[in-house]
């Protein structure tokens, strides 16, 4: 019964697409044949990523160049909802995230940092950035941390790499605040994917591989969210004590194939 009544499909990115990684990255097996049949079955389709490692050109250009067809205006990130957040509140921001993502963030200003945002910052996570921003935000009488993010690990064709969470809880304690999280698993950033594509919740189905953030976000949203075996999947994840799938499905061609036979 999950698979029927769907609009619109939200897609996680790394994990249920491609394995990403230092040579740009792997694609799943069936996975852009998936997104192709996805599209000429009528089906609206979004792009729903924390990636936070490349502009969102520069990411669907990656995306392209592994065979996928997907623009820019089928993506939904943190960054530009953050720069958002950030204008409508007058933030000032101190960036601590990756060198690749400092163009998204082009027409803020940024003098006289009055809040830290914080990404996946890969090699930018050294103790001298990290103490600079606990410094930053320390210091303010109201500190604000807003975080894109705040998984606990990825998949990379090498192994597990830790996230933006991880980071994000050391600042947390060391500062005693609490971080205002933008993407996933922010009901606000799924509500945005959703009206971006025009389809209600009831009538999407999130289809990513972290149970906490991708499936445990989209169903507080009213969503129903499937889990890949794939990406960051782990048979553990199937013994989650608070989250539990709609389906289980080996990959996204298999997801794929069970919702079209509904159309």
């Amino acid at each position: 019964g999950w698979a029927r009544a769907v609009r619109g499909l939200l897609l996680d990115v790394s994990g249920v697409l491609y394995d990403s990684g230092a040579d740009g990255g792997v694609p799943i097996a069936g996975s852009a044949e998936a997104v192709r049949r996805i599209k000429a079955s009528g089906l609206k389709l979004r792009l729903c990523t924390n990636e936070t490692q490349a502009t969102r050109e520069n990411f669907v250009k990656k995306l392209r160049g592994l065979g996928f067809d997907v623009s820019v205006a089928e993506v939904t990130a943190p960054a530009p909802a953050a720069c958002h957040i950030l204008k409508e509140r007058g933030l000032r921001p101190h960036l601590l995230v990756h060198d690749d993502l400092v163009p998204e963030f082009a027409e803020i200003d940024k003098t006289n940092p009055n809040c830290v945002v914080l990404g996946d910052a890969a090699e930018n996570f050294t103790y001298a950035n990290l103490n600079e921003a606990f410094r930053l935000l320390i210091g303010m009488e109201k500190p604000v941390l807003i975080s894109l993010g705040r998984g606990r690990y990825y998949k990379e064709t090498d192994g597990l790499k830790l996230d933006v969470g991880a980071y994000m809880k050391a600042l947390e304690y060391a500062c005693d605040v609490q971080a205002e999280v933008v993407g996933k698993p922010s009901k606000r950033f799924f509500e945005s994917a959703l009206a971006e594509m025009g389809v209600p919740a009831e009538q999407a189905i999130m289809i990513g591989d972290d149970i906490v953030n991708d499936v445990g976000g989209a169903q507080r949203c009213g969503m129903r969210a499937l889990q890949v075996r794939t990406g960051k999947y782990r048979p553990s994840d199937e013994n989650h004590p608070e989250v539990k799938p709609d389906a289980y499905v080996n990959n996204l061609a298999e997801a794929v194939d069970i919702i079209l036979q509904q159309l």
